[in-house]
């Protein structure tokens, strides 16, 4: 079920907000929520988000558990930082391919009085200020206009969180549908990967022996298929392996059941090309 990616400066009251949301969604559905965030992790903030790599690694490991988390009952709750747009389009992806809608809840503070929260923090729980102002710095917010970011619903530190609006995005709203790269291509399969390799060599190779005794204009037959290749230039074999190398990468993306077509669809495929 539906995922909320919280964003926000540090200490603008994302986890505050995180929690709001589950005693809302507790209270009023018969939904478990699950709250996913550096807490869980027990990530020691400071140490993290001055490396780079350890940070790159707790991200993977949100949204690992934030897979293992999504169903088709519960409301899962990422509360995290989340303040890269590349971070937060990967998120999109994955509700893509679970088919469930998601939306962000963006906490906006001004570095002031986030700054200032963070001073007010146990001191095992802030942040240093050098890698408060690092964070912040980098911080690239949410833009509704972007599918990823989108519903986003912007929150003051004096709002009362939009509930019903919140609600009525996760529950009454379709889930952005799955395109080809974000479902999986269960056809990819070593068999299938071995016919498209095999079946495109040999058209391959037809084409070149017959180009020793073939002119412009001939239409050339190659094994398996039912059309021709239609013949109007001269073509070297190391145009004619880029093309494969093209259409492989492509039949990958686009499997097909039919194993049996795709000499005719590589023969359509030449035919366009070589024009």
């Amino acid at each position: 079920m539906p995922l909320i990616v919280m964003c926000g400066y540090p200490c603008s009251g994302k986890t505050r907000r995180a929690e709001e949301l589950k005693d809302y969604f507790e209270g009023n559905t018969e939904r478990k929520v699950h709250i996913v965030g550096d807490g869980a992790l027990g990530v020691e903030r400071n140490s993290v988000y001055a490396d780079s790599q350890k940070e790159k690694n707790i991200r993977a490991s949100l949204k690992a558990e934030v897979e293992r988390k999504v169903n088709r009952e519960d409301i899962v709750i990422l509360d995290s930082l989340n303040y890269i747009k590349g971070y937060r389009y990967e998120l999109f992806c994955l509700i893509k391919h679970s088919q469930t809608p998601h939306c962000l809840v963006y906490c906006l503070t001004s570095d002031e009085v986030s700054s200032t929260w963070n001073t007010n923090r146990d001191a095992a729980e802030q942040y240093t200020q050098d890698i408060f102002d690092a964070l912040v710095l980098r911080f690239e917010a949410p833009d509704s206009r972007n599918r990823w970011d989108s519903p986003l619903f912007t929150i003051l530190k004096d709002d009362t969180l939009p509930y019903d609006a919140i609600s009525d995005a996760l529950f009454k709203r379709k889930a952005p549908p799955p395109n080809q790269s974000t479902q999986s291509q269960p056809l990819s399969s070593a068999n299938f990967l071995y016919e498209l390799d095999k079946i495109t060599q040999d058209v391959l190779m037809a084409i070149f022996n017959a180009q020793k005794t073939s002119v412009p204009g001939d239409l050339i037959p190659v094994p398996g298929a039912t059309e021709k290749i239609e013949l109007t230039r001269s073509i070297n074999m190391a145009e004619l392996r880029k093309l494969r190398r093209q259409f492989i990468s492509y039949a990958k993306m686009h499997p097909t059941e039919n194993t049996g077509q795709i000499s005719n669809m590589f023969v359509q495929y030449l035919n366009k090309s070589l024009h």
